[in-house]
């Protein structure tokens, strides 16, 4: 929510009503304030770089204003700028409300909204933490992505005031930023992630605008004063994995584009070696990033991206496995991607549409299949299959076709990952006719007080389609694959798709609890969820499916849990074998706990339906679940247990309008799964 409003007069610069607010704007105006960080940067640049003469030479003389003053010559005409030139828009006087509210200092970070509060001589509170007090309020902050935001409506509008605001604020936060510490942190201003997201937006700001006098001397001499230092940060501080992919694109933006520093050819130098080593070590050879969490992998993967870009333009060749696995990450986004363009909602994901992440990409690269998919069959060329399987990650893809009331599921036998892990092993996502019907409960918050009230939740199995012993959930396992997923545990065909997984770590560790999934997709036709489960005391089962808030959901008088939308789709949940369940469903529950709440996004989140099913305290189980998608009037099933052992359970399914289904359907070993339908 805003908790601050203000009216900006004509004449009055953002902040002034809180105080004075120093605007420097020429060379004289800042080498004067601040000789000392000034003549620091000619420590930091190579006098000898080509183009340089005038810039050393004054140096030489002692003469830091002429040597400033051609430094900045040299750079608007330097190669940079071409790299990074784009058409600018007309002036003009129009405006749009996003910007104008970044002018009242009111930004807007992951669905939040505030103003954020000035000091009594106008500097901006850079660890301001938003109204929820959310760190990471603070972090989209000094990530500078209201200067992102302030770019769109300049190029939009042609609105000057747009980059005045932008001189403004980098040379707040820059003054503000010193003396700069050296070590790494986890402050609001220096933390390795913030120094590579603001050195990307100080890349377009300095080369984009070149041409502009409301980007002023005093802040381009600002800007260069400090990157040297970003640059020491990336180089001496980073992270691993996903993390490290952004840093180092940061820091290989800094290399690229400003060749002109002493360090830059060892900076450029030590990110090519360190990404192609953290390539090999973050994302699986089916290329998928470790972290297991859709979301994150695409800002892996946009990260490998933005780093190849800036190696093209530099002229670095990278190896030809850089460019196959960057392929191989894409395709996972298609494969994966849900029937109306959405990927996977799992981990610590928000609910993102790829497909038009997707058709960017294709703008500039060829691969007829993913159009196929992403068009919905509409053009390019049919992929070698419907269903998909990713051996590393542990993931299963279903569908029936690439159109968009297509079914499609996704289950999860991986191990836990790398990071933003969930504990939610064997869970399965549902959708058809173009709805979600099964959902991931999501992430919610990090921190703040979302996160005090969800995290728990959104972490825990209870958040997800998983079975609970005795109340409690799983535990985390693994965090990478040692190996791939054998063949054993999977198999797609034209027919059907299958896939197991167990997992025996749980929180009430006291009673030995396996739960063992198997899941079979009859293609074109319905699900088959069979929950093997043991326990060495008896122990009470709560099974869980939790449900898009669209959805309406009912209990039938069989027990069967139906959700419906209101254009006519619908999926039934139909427990197949003769156990006295005790059914409920739950809606937006805060106590004696948390359920029944879904969260799409980042701070967003409402209720939802969880159909919860109890069954008798007992050591040993077999559960077998029948998902049903249909539209309008549902089909007429029957199904029986024919046969159950110790390796199997055999089913009998009679679908009106579809077939009489036979299946065998084992446990554990795929190769072993028997299948017969008689077509009606």
């Amino acid at each position: 929510m805003i908790r601050y409003l203000f009216l900006i007069f004509p004449g009055v610069l953002p902040g002034m009503l809180s105080g004075q607010v120093v605007h420097y704007k020429s060379v004289t105006d800042i080498c004067r304030a601040y000789p000392t960080q000034i003549s620091a940067l000619f420590e930091d640049v190579s006098l000898d770089h080509p183009g340089l003469d005038e810039v050393k030479n004054a140096w030489k003389d002692g003469n830091l204003e002429n040597a400033c003053e051609n430094l900045l010559k040299y750079y608007r005409l330097s190669d940079s700028k071409g790299m990074l030139a784009r058409e600018q828009p007309e002036s003009s006087s129009r405006t749009i409300p996003e910007g104008d509210s970044v002018l009242r200092d009111i930004y807007v970070f992951q669905e939040v909204s505030d103003q954020v509060p000035r000091s009594k001589t106008g500097q901006l509170n850079w660890y301001y933490e938003g109204p929820e007090n959310d760190i990471e309020w603070a972090w989209a902050l000094n990530r500078h992505y209201p200067l992102q935001t302030l770019l769109t409506a300049w190029y939009q509008t042609g609105n000057k005031d747009y980059l005045g605001y932008i001189d403004a604020f980098i040379q707040d936060w820059i003054i503000s930023s010193w003396p700069y510490p050296g070590v790494k942190s986890s402050t609001a201003m220096w933390r390795g992630l913030e120094v590579s997201f603001r050195v990307k937006v100080w890349a377009r700001v300095f080369f984009e605008l070149m041409d502009y006098e409301e980007i002023t001397p005093a802040t381009r001499l600002l800007i260069l004063s400090s990157l040297p230092d970003h640059a020491h940060y990336a180089r001496q501080f980073h992270a691993e994995n996903n993390w490290l992919t952004m840093e180092m694109s940061g820091l290989a933006t800094v290399a690229a584009y400003w060749p002109e520093f002493l360090n830059s050819p060892e900076w450029l130098a030590y990110t090519v070696r360190t990404m192609v080593e953290s390539m090999r070590g973050q994302v699986y050879p089916d290329g998928v990033q470790t972290e297991l969490t859709s979301s994150y992998h695409y800002v892996a993967l946009n990260n490998f991206m933005q780093f190849q870009e800036i190696c093209q333009r530099a002229g670095i060749e990278l190896p030809e496995y850089f460019r196959q696995t960057i392929d191989k990450m894409w395709s996972y986004l298609v494969f994966t991607m849900r029937p109306d363009g959405y990927g996977i909602l799992n981990n610590d994901a928000d609910l993102m549409h790829n497909s038009d992440r997707i058709k960017n990409y294709l703008n500039t690269n060829s691969h007829p299949e993913w159009r196929y998919v992403i068009e919905h069959g509409a053009s390019g060329k049919a992929p070698s299959s419907v269903s998909w399987f990713y051996p590393w990650a542990g993931h299963l893809i279903s569908r029936n076709h690439y159109g968009p009331n297509a079914h499609w599921s996704f289950f999860d036998i991986g191990p836990w990952g790398s990071g933003h892990q969930h504990n939610d092993k064997l869970h399965l996502s549902v959708a058809a006719h173009g709805h979600d019907f099964l959902v991931d409960a999501g992430r919610f918050a990090y921190r703040g007080a979302v996160a005090e009230k969800f995290r728990d939740y959104a972490r825990g199995s209870s958040g997800h389609n998983l079975i609970l012993f005795n109340g409690h959930g799983q535990r985390p396992g693994p965090r990478l694959s040692a190996s791939l997923v054998t063949e054993e545990h999977f198999s797609i065909s034209g027919q059907y798709d299958y896939a197991w997984g167990s997992m025996t770590e749980f929180q009430d560790s006291q009673s030995g609890h396996e739960h063992l999934r198997t899941l079979v997709y009859v293609r074109d036709a319905f699900w088959i969820v069979v929950d093997k489960v043991h326990s060495d005391l008896a122990s009470k089962k709560s099974v869980l499916w939790h449900w898009h808030p669209r959805c309406e959901v009912v209990i039938d008088p069989a027990k069967r849990i139906v959700g419906s939308y209101e254009d006519g789709a619908k999926l039934t949940i139909i427990p197949v074998n003769d156990i006295p369940w005790e059914v409920e469903l739950i809606k937006g529950q805060d106590k004696p706990f948390i359920q029944g709440w879904y969260s799409p996004e980042y701070n967003i989140y409402e209720s939802n339906f969880t159909s919860i099913y109890q069954s008798p305290q007992n050591e040993n189980d077999l559960y077998v679940w029948i998902i049903l998608p249909s539209f309008g009037d549902s089909p007429a099933i029957k199904s029986k247990i024919l046969e159950k052992n110790e390796s199997a359970v055999m089913l009998e399914v009679d679908l009106a309008g579809k077939g009489n289904y036979k299946l065998k359907i084992p446990y554990r070993e795929s190769e072993k799964m028997d299948f017969s339908v008689t077509k009606k």
